[in-house]
């Protein structure tokens, strides 16, 4: 029929060098959590899903929570996540807190905190910034503050006594203010 205009003559094995070869591997590379922006500098911590920790757990570097965590979690100059399967009954300080799992405690973040729609968080919140998805569970209270003041104590807030009307004993009046207006 036809013939290969480019036919090649079959090599000698013994006189050339064999052509280096690539490795694949069948592998999956490890797949980071969404939530991190990461730098080459950044470590990160993994608890993983049969992990259980009870007491205080505190460290020097970001930390992915997927197990187990009851307690104190203390993060203050880092990252904390917690992963679709993690259970977190703690009391929470850290830079920036993504709730992915189910967390129980107070959270205070510096930066701030974000509830994805599979997280839920009941407990008190304390951050400069929050973010609640559509669908995510919230129960608590939220005190906004600004950039760095998150680990202060809050501030008391002022009472103002006001005399109560007249002919009225003021009990149900103690604490706030009254305006008066003048009628024509």
């Amino acid at each position: 029929m036809w013939k290969r205009k480019d036919e090649e003559p079959i090599m000698n094995p013994a006189k050339e060098p064999p052509k280096e070869v690539s490795t694949v591997s069948t592998m999956p590379q490890e797949r980071k959590p969404e939530s991190w922006v990461e730098s080459s500098k950044t470590t990160v911590a993994h608890i993983g899903k049969s992990v259980v920790i009870r007491g205080e757990l505190s460290g020097s570097e970001d930390l992915y929570i997927d197990g187990q965590v009851e307690g104190t979690i203390e993060l203050r100059e880092h990252h904390l996540t917690v992963g679709p399967n993690g259970r977190v009954q703690a009391n929470i300080n850290a830079k920036e807190v993504v709730i992915q799992g189910s967390v129980k405690g107070n959270v205070k973040a510096v930066d701030r905190v974000e509830i994805r729609k599979s997280g839920s968080l009941a407990g008190d919140l304390v951050a400069a910034r929050i973010v609640i998805e559509d669908g995510a569970f919230f129960k608590g209270s939220i005190d906004i503050q600004k950039g760095g003041d998150a680990h202060a104590k809050p501030a008391e807030p002022k009472r103002t006594e006001a005399a109560p009307p007249p002919g009225d004993s003021g009990s149900k009046y103690a604490g706030v203010p009254i305006e008066a207006k003048k009628l024509n």
